[in-house]
Order: C-alpha cells, then sequence, then structure tokens
C-alpha cells in the first residue's frame, strides 16, 4: 500500500471516529421529533428558515452534547462491553479532539439559531445540551438510579425546540409532545439497563436494575408503559390529533404494553433488547402518525 493510500485510509477512519462521537442513530431520532414538531408548530409549510436553520441547529448542538458525553463517560464506557470500542476508549481519539469538535458542534448551532431562527430556541437548546452533557452526565447518571427519569428531560426537548422555531414560543401542545417523550424514556431505557445490568454494575453506574433488581425495575418499566399510553392519548382528547393518529396510537401501546406484560411475568432474556428495540419504532411512528394526522383534511 503507498503513502497516500495509507494517509487516505487514516483520514477516513478519523472521519468515522469524529462521526460515532455524535452518536448518529440518538441523533437521527431527536432530528426527527425536532422536525415534526417545526411541521405541528404551524398549520400549513412552516416558514423555511425555522424548518431548515431550527432544525440544522438543534442536530448540532444534540452532536455536541454526545461528543461531550463521550469524552466525559471515557473511563466508564472503557469498563462497558457495548461501548468499550467507542473511539476515546480505543485511544483513536482524544479527549482535547473530542473537546474541540462538541465546541465547534456547540458554537456553530448556537449562531445557526440566532442569527436565523430566534434567540428563545436558541436558550432552550442551549439549556438542554447543559442538561444533558453536563448535569446528567457528570453527577445524575451517578447519583440516582432516578437518573434516567430526570435526566429525560433533556431528551424529551426536541420536539419542543422545533415548535418554538416557528412560534416562538413554548405552548400546550408542544408540552404534550415534551410529556410524551418524558414518559416514553423509562421504559424504554430501563429495558436496555435490564438487558445491560453486569455493564453497569461492572462500571459502578446506579442504573436501576443494579441498584434496586430486576424485579423492581421491570414492574416500573411496566407502570412507565401504562403511564405512556395514557399520555400518547391526551393529542386526541384536546383536539391536537384526529381518528388516523387515535388508531396508531392504540395500536402501538397494544404491543408496547404488551411486551411490558410480558418483560414483567416472564423470564426470557431476549425480551428486555426487544423491548428496547421496539420503542424506537414505536416513537418514530408514533410521531409520524401525529404528523401526518396533522396534514389530512378535517
Amino acid at each position: 500500500m503507498s503513502r497516500t493510500d495509507a494517509r487516505s485510509l487514516r483520514l477516513h477512519a478519523s472521519w468515522r471516529d469524529y462521526l460515532e462521537l455524535t452518536k448518529p442513530r440518538v441523533v437521527a431520532l431527536i432530528v426527527l421529533t425536532a422536525v415534526i414538531g417545526t411541521l405541528l408548530a404551524a398549520p400549513g409549510l412552516p416558514p423555511l428558515d425555522a424548518l431548515v436553520f431550527g432544525n440544522l441547529g438543534i442536530a448540532l448542538a444534540a452532536a455536541s452534547a454526545a461528543a461531550v458525553n463521550h469524552a466525559l463517560d471515557r473511563e466508564f464506557d472503557a469498563r462497558m462491553g457495548r461501548t468499550r470500542n467507542r473511539p476515546l476508549p480505543t485511544g483513536q481519539l482524544t479527549v482535547a479532539q473530542a473537546l474541540r469538535f462538541a465546541l465547534l458542534l456547540g458554537v456553530a448551532s448556537m449562531t445557526i439559531l440566532v442569527a436565523f431562527v430566534n434567540t428563545l430556541t436558541a436558550v432552550l437548546t442551549f439549556a438542554s445540551l447543559i442538561v444533558y452533557a453536563v448535569i446528567y452526565t457528570v453527577w445524575l447518571k451517578h447519583a440516582t438510579p432516578q437518573n434516567i427519569v430526570i435526566g429525560g428531560a433533556a431528551g424529551a426537548a426536541p420536539p419542543v425546540l422545533g415548535w418554538v422555531a416557528v412560534t416562538n414560543h413554548v405552548s400546550a401542545q408542544a408540552l404534550l409532545l415534551f410529556l410524551i417523550i418524558f414518559a416514553w424514556t423509562p421504559p424504554h431505557f430501563w429495558a436496555l439497563a435490564i438487558a445491560r445490568r453486569h455493564d453497569y454494575s461492572r462500571a459502578d453506574i446506579p442504573m436501576l436494575p443494579v441498584t434496586h433488581g430486576v424485579e423492581f425495575t421491570r414492574l416500573h418499566v411496566l407502570l412507565y408503559t401504562v403511564i405512556l399510553c395514557v399520555v400518547t392519548l391526551l393529542p386526541y382528547m384536546i383536539g391536537m390529533s384526529g381518528l388516523l393518529y387515535l388508531l396508531v396510537a392504540l395500536a402501538l401501546n397494544a404491543r408496547f404494553l404488551g411486551q411490558a406484560i410480558l418483560l414483567k411475568v416472564t423470564r426470557r432474556d431476549d425480551l428486555p433488547m426487544r423491548m428496547f428495540r421496539f420503542s424506537i419504532t414505536y416513537l418514530m411512528w408514533l410521531f409520524l402518525a401525529l404528523l401526518l394526522d396533522h396534514y389530512l383534511p378535517r
């Protein structure tokens, strides 16, 4: 292999490592909910600048928070099978490189939001970044088994941010979108925590299955799933959405609740990860149903 080819491969690997810092799958789900929040905020199509620049700024902020999370959690990631191959534990990137990358993304995000969207969106986006990248990662994650419940506020913010990018204010409908993701987060993440509880135990991270046991966690997954099923009916009940959304929500809730019940009453090893994976599909289709219903003629 020539020196030019080797240099090209190193450059390619470097960009791949930087891309991994952004947690692209997580950011994709965040951006989807933010875009849908933007579209739901307007009776027709939202202003193009809010749709494009608003969601670009939100995406860059989410990527920045993910990169900070990688840097601050590197020692814990190295102890866990699920995360030990990330760029920092493997030495592909240094902490300084990760933090510089995060700073670049964060500055770009705030610049875009202030210059092309509105200040309130920038302030709320920055607050969400700080809650996840600093308050959750540095303190909550290691302080309480309710870490994911409290810290879930940051993950629930994107549709509100998308809404505010259009309206420049926080409305009850936007807060309802927040509430849906806030209620979804515990069963989503605790299902993963059950499957990866030994990893969290080795890393000394007080996730609920580690501190209170698997049975206690199974019960709380079921309870939060019931709460989620009730919350997801509220858009129809307040007239925010129509029959299409209701039917999709009922179908999704039936399957999600069924998985939560199975998780509680059986001990199949495959169920926690199956529920975790379906929870991602669940949220995606739930928000897409909100969007499709929004544009149906009433």
